[in-house]
């Protein structure tokens, strides 16, 4: 029996199978390289979906975990500790200048801005919330009634009531679903598991109009787009608005499960005291990753240099469509945050790829997504293009260009 199968197995016979794995076991990580069990290097441009912004075991961030796992790791919410309250001052002064709420994961971060929503429009009637088609907000039964994509809800049904969708940049579809009982709109500033798609700045600035005039709240969910992925902390800066609140998770703690929302003042104390909470949430140990992330993107100018290195690949990416015509159309996203959009099905070369050594992931069925770390390095950008230069040319039986990589 080989090491991988050695993996595999108690997997296949024990863990419920929710996830289409692929055959691969990773036991190292190092920055934006994988090893596997039998010893393969990996390129990672897809940093466990956007949670390694900092890569693989950033020293910093290994030694905040170390250090705060030998002195508390948890008690509970019921008393105080240090880190959670220097992370939400931290946070809340990136953007909105609120307050926070902590929790593990993206779904709950969304779910935490569902009931802020409801609990907020509670005593005048307003409970719904007006979602994007193509979203994804989170697989508990009120995220992926939010969540505007049929595959996830089917099977679920009935599905919890106080949703409506719209389409993404166009504003005249979410006036024609609001109603005297719409609380708020929650939008991904760039959709990621839709196709990675970003919003204009039309919409984005017609959205926060809109909630002004009528009195409704903006909510973004910036689970994978926020953080540094597009060049900005948060991807909603790139369309000068703010919205009332926002949720988090994903890069948040590098790979140690945290999530969060942040309000604006207004909305601050709106969950009062045993109206929402998390056990684990905000603990010891989360915060400290969370801390030490933080601290790596700000003092390794990470926000720049992810969108340098998102506009090398870009126009790497855009050479490639240049050079296959027939089957690469369109190049989209923000920082790096990326998608290579395919005439046919993405599947297909996202596993080519992988037998290579490149990470990426088919999403939306005909794009390719890139989510690098933020600190990849120019030549990472380089080994990766060229990489798909030569996989491209393969799968399109086409001769290789001679040269992608910008200079």
């Amino acid at each position: 029996m080989s090491k991988t199968t050695e993996v595999i197995t108690p997997f296949d016979e024990r863990v419920i199978p929710c996830y289409a794995r692929r055959p691969i076991v990773f036991v190292k990580g190092k920055g934006a390289k994988l090893w596997d069990i039998n010893g393969k290097v990996y390129l990672d441009f897809l940093a466990g979906i956007a949670v390694l912004n900092v890569g693989h075991s950033h020293p910093t961030v290994v030694a905040a975990i170390q250090q705060q796992a030998a002195e508390l790791m948890h008690v509970s919410n019921l008393y105080y500790t240090p880190s959670q309250g220097l992370l939400a001052e931290k946070l809340a002064g990136l953007a909105l200048g609120g307050k926070c709420f902590f929790c593990n994961s993206g779904a709950e971060a969304n779910e935490a801005l569902i009931k802020l929503a409801r609990l907020w429009g509670h005593e005048n009637n307003r409970f719904e919330i007006i979602t994007m088609k193509n979203s994804f907000h989170g697989r508990t039964l009120a995220t992926l009634t939010a969540t505007g994509q049929e595959k996830v809800q089917k099977g679920f049904e009935p599905l919890p009531s106080g949703f409506r969708h719209a389409r993404l940049n166009d504003l005249g579809s979410v006036k024609e679903v609001l109603t005297p009982r719409t609380a708020a709109i929650l939008v991904e500033a760039v959709q990621g598991e839709g196709g990675v798609i970003p919003a204009t700045q039309e919409f984005m600035q017609g959205l926060r109009a809109l909630c002004n005039e009528k009195g409704y709240l903006l909510l973004c969910d910036e689970v994978q787009c926020g953080l540094g992925r597009t060049g900005k902390w948060f991807a909603f800066q790139h369309f000068d608005v703010e919205p009332d609140a926002f949720s988090l998770a994903k890069a948040l703690g590098s790979g140690f499960p945290i999530g969060a929302i942040v309000t604006n003042p207004k909305l601050a104390n709106v969950l009062k005291s045993g109206k929402h909470a998390s056990t684990f949430g905000g603990n010891p140990l989360a915060c400290a990753a969370a801390m030490a992330t933080l601290q790596v993107i700000e003092q390794e100018g990470l926000l720049p240099h992810a969108w340098a290195m998102g506009e090398k690949l870009k126009q790497g990416l855009q050479s490639l469509v240049e050079k296959f015509p027939l089957h690469l159309t369109e190049v989209r996203g923000l920082g790096l945050m990326l998608g290579l959009v395919m005439a046919t099905g993405a599947k297909a070369l996202e596993e080519k790829l992988l037998d290579i050594g490149l990470i990426t992931l088919a999403t939306g069925e005909h794009v390719l997504r890139l989510l690098p770390p933020l600190n990849i390095k120019p030549s990472e950008v380089e080994e990766a293009l060229d990489i798909l230069a030569d996989t491209c040319a393969e799968l399109f039986a086409q001769a290789a260009p001679e040269k992608v990589t910008p200079e």
